[in-house]
């Protein structure tokens, strides 16, 4: 649809914005518009959400599921039109013609008297006829009237990934190997956390039909997560989508077990409901806690010491638990601090700005190297560690994907698989600073502070385990190279993915 279609009767315009399946017009289009019926949005193009109050649904042809003709009156004018792909065709009279009282206007070979002399039901029950087969003309000359719902029949030899939180800085940049991987992908999000224009770089690098579609949903919908799964023929589930702040858990604590362990259970009960078998389950390393002993293994004991440690692990449980009377394949990654960006430049982290406090030592580096904030604050300089600030093991997010993918092909039936995922060397923040200040040239302020709720002193992997099961090591290692690319992609994306400029990316 390279258009809306304007339509009208003389005196007032009408819009129809959108026609077509949800699953279709979400892949295909561009701007939201709400559906009005469990939550989904479609996505269409050119119009503003200013515009989308008082839309009127009109469903069609229920036994091939249903399909929508979104209209909305717009502004009055003295000659309406049909505008499709592009084309122009003029519709009734074009002339001018002084009001009269009682003036008819034909629509689509139907007369209603002026609206603004009389309103009566017939003149809306006409409208509304004509309108209605206008749509079902559309309908039946759309390309994709009589094409099956691709996403909703499972294909030899090709896996079909429900990636959740897929419009996030990790879920999008693994929805993007997925689909060079050849994957078929759903990316389901709220977009509470996400970002729509990382699902519009997806869709224009990989426009095929077939190959990805978004989905409006929140996870905590049980009854929009099942028709979800209904609707769809999903391979395998790749469980991303979480709030992902240690300190913001310590302030919203139930937010947390909703978000992260409650969803999680609406997930499992849905792949356990349609048979869906194969599940690798995003986690951290927060849910150690603060160990005793360096590095991490998977054998440390989890002793999570905030609410994000606490929901993860309890959300571990459940998985594990499930998985004893089932025979579901399930990789569990327990990965570490992410930073970086997809090196060729296509994706990044653009956090919104309100989560700015909260969000990655990364992200406010760069901030302060834009002049966004006047400096950086480091939190904690008295943990035991031999600069006093917290020792991370910063793991790049291109290494990261990696090892998700890698973990869904080697997945087995009745088997849980647990790996840590690092770079198993620890980097202190005063470290990490130092790295930032040189990949982005800038000179950075820091401001030391006393320690952040629910923070640790240090946490660090070994990732021997994942090597030897999955043939995974981190290659993308040195600090300064992965912030200098993510560097590059913030200089050239000032406004996140509201903007950008790939001549400025080099």
């Amino acid at each position: 649809m390279a258009s809306p279609t304007l339509l009208g009767n003389g005196l007032c315009m009408a819009e129809v914005i959108a026609i077509g399946y949800a699953s279709e017009l979400a892949f295909m289009n561009k701007a939201e518009i709400p559906l009005g019926r469990g939550g989904s949005l479609v996505l269409v193009p050119s119009v503003p959400p200013s515009l989308l109050r008082g839309l009127t649904p009109l469903p069609y042809l229920q036994s091939r599921g249903t399909r929508y003709c979104f209209v909305r009156r717009l502004r009055c004018e003295k000659t309406w039109r049909v505008e499709k792909q592009g084309e122009m065709l003029s519709i009734g009279r074009n002339r001018s013609q002084p009001p009269r009282s009682n003036r008819s206007m034909s629509l689509g070979g139907m007369d209603y008297a002026d609206p603004k002399r009389k309103s009566n039901v017939t003149r809306k029950l006409i409208l509304a006829a004509g309108l209605t087969a206008l749509c079902i003309i559309m309908l039946k000359q759309s390309p994709s009237f009589n094409a099956p719902n691709m996403f909703a029949v499972h294909e030899k030899g090709l896996t079909h990934v429900l990636v959740t939180g897929g419009a996030g800085y990790i879920g999008s940049h693994a929805s993007l190997q997925l689909l060079k991987d050849s994957y078929r992908v759903t990316i389901v999000d709220n977009l509470s956390r996400g970002n729509l224009g990382a699902v519009r770089v997806l869709q224009e690098l990989f426009p095929e039909p077939g190959r990805l579609q978004f989905i409006y949903a929140d996870l905590g919908d049980a009854k929009a997560v099942n028709r979800i799964f209904s609707q769809n023929a999903f391979d395998a589930v790749m469980h991303f989508a979480a709030v992902a702040y240690v300190g913001e858990s310590t302030m919203e604590p139930l937010r947390y077990y909703h978000n992260i362990t409650s969803n999680t259970l609406v997930v499992l009960e849905a792949m356990a409901a349609h048979g869906v078998k194969t599940l690798i389950y995003s986690s951290t390393c927060a849910t150690y806690g603060e160990p005793e002993k360096m590095p991490i293994t998977e054998s440390t004991p989890q002793v999570p010491i905030n609410p994000y440690g606490k929901a993860k692990k309890m959300a571990e449980d459940i998985i594990i638990d499930f998985s004893k009377n089932s025979d579901m394949a399930i990789m569990i990654l327990r990965y570490f601090n992410v930073i970086g960006s997809d090196p060729e430049g296509r994706l990044g982290e653009a956090p919104r700005p309100e989560l700015r406090e909260h969000g990655r030592i990364s992200g406010a580096c760069f901030d302060a190297a834009r002049g966004i904030i006047t400096g950086l604050k480091v939190k904690g300089t008295d943990y035991n560690t031999p600069d006093g600030t917290c020792i991370r093991d910063y793991i790049d997010v291109t290494d990261l994907v990696d090892a998700h993918v890698k973990a869904l092909q080697k997945a087995q039936p009745k088997k849980v698989g647990i790996y840590n995922v690092g770079t198993g060397k620890g980097r202190s923040v005063n470290e990490f600073v130092e790295a930032c200040k040189k990949a982005t040239g800038a000179k950075i302020k820091v401001e030391f502070l006393s320690r952040r709720p629910g923070d640790y002193a240090e946490v660090y992997s070994d990732p021997t385990k994942i090597r030897v099961d999955l043939n995974w090591t981190a290659k993308h290692v040195n600090l300064e190279e992965s912030l200098a690319t993510a560097w590059r992609w913030q200089k050239s994306h000032i406004d996140g993915y509201g903007s950008s400029s790939s001549a400025n990316y080099a």
